[in-house]
């Protein structure tokens, strides 16, 4: 096939780069930043172009001929801009984006969304039914991105695939790497009781699902979770972390209140100088929001099940830690196959 992925120098978009290139797919990879594809900067079936893929005289000329778009690109972990930001990016521009690909052709549009559309989920496990309730301006531009995608592709009969995911970890995700680090050096702390619900899926199986969404036949005009074998519990996540790596499990717990408090303070001041706070009002999302999803539809019609279970992606992220400087390989199995 040919993909084009946009968001390809992020975290999710460079395993998706990888594992197409493996899958012996040509990728046209599009990102604002792509300094984590310098790797594969001389890949014969690798193209890639820096810049916004809402710039239409930098893109256009290359959608045609497509077969698949991954569209990842998104306002996303911005914390210094303003919430207009987050809808010009996350609804206007991937609307406009979508109006583009299909003028030009492109096969079959798979737009990643997230589970953050849901807010903090009530009554878990929820499903692709379930009521959305986003709270913050990220999850609500999604949600809205969403809705906005739909219409489109079912006013015109165009291919679209919208997939959520779940918390995605594993080998460079920044995120998870300061988990890692903030545990080992016994500074994390639970906001509350720990016994709020993450529900992990391994970076691997993620870009696996992606593909499987591309390929299925019956996958335009739905919407899918993506999520890992199971939910648990914040504790039990922050125990298997300090247990990979042969350190403490954290004890410490903070109440809910006065962390708020200190994460408005925190916001307010960095937002002065326009940098990002340590810690935010969103940062405690994480700790306090439930989710936990159902993962039987993927199952039944895409024919998809996580395949790694937490404590092997755990170890596997921390074999990356130890040499982080080392290339990304894919190396889940897809379709029976080990890539």
């Amino acid at each position: 096939m040919r993909v084009l992925i946009t968001g390809a120098g992020g975290f999710i978009g460079r395993h998706l780069v990888t594992h197409q290139l493996n899958r012996g797919h040509h990728v046209m990879a599009v990102d604002l930043h792509t300094e984590a594809l310098q790797p594969y900067h001389n890949h014969p079936r690798l193209r890639i172009i820096q810049g916004d893929f809402r710039d239409q005289e930098l893109l256009d000329s290359h959608l045609s001929g497509q077969d698949v778009c991954f569209h990842l690109a998104s306002a996303h972990l911005e914390t210094t801009v303003d919430s207009d930001y987050y809808w010009t990016v996350n609804v206007e521009g991937t609307r406009n984006f979508l109006e583009r690909c299909h003028q030009a052709g492109v096969g079959h549009f798979v737009h990643c969304s997230s589970v953050g559309v849901y807010g903090d989920v009530k009554n878990p496990p929820a499903d692709e039914d379930s009521s959305c309730q986003p709270d913050i301006p990220y999850e609500r531009s999604k949600l809205a991105g969403e809705q906005a995608v739909v219409a489109f592709a079912r006013e015109h009969n165009y291919p679209l695939t919208v997939i959520r995911p779940a918390w995605v970890y594993g080998p460079g995700c920044r995120r998870t790497a300061k988990l890692f680090r903030t545990i080992a050096k016994g500074r994390f702390f639970f906001v509350g009781n720990g016994r709020t619900l993450r529900h992990p899926i391994y970076v691997d199986d993620m870009v696996a699902a992606f593909e499987k969404a591309a390929l299925n036949p019956g996958a335009p005009g739905e919407t899918y979770i993506i999520a890992g074998p199971r939910a648990v519990t914040l504790r039990e996540l922050a125990d298997e972390i300090a247990a990979t790596q042969g350190v403490a499990p954290p004890r410490l717990r903070l109440p809910k209140a006065p962390v708020w408090l200190g994460c408005l303070a925190l916001e307010t001041v960095f937002g002065l100088v326009k940098r990002e706070a340590p810690f935010t009002r969103r940062s405690m999302k994480f700790f306090t929001g439930n989710t936990s999803f159902s993962t039987r539809k993927a199952a039944e019609q895409l024919g998809f099940e996580a395949r790694t279970d937490l404590r092997e992606g755990l170890r596997l992220t921390y074999e990356w830690l130890q040499h982080p400087e080392e290339e990304i390989v894919y190396r889940t199995e897809v379709q029976g196959e080990r890539i």
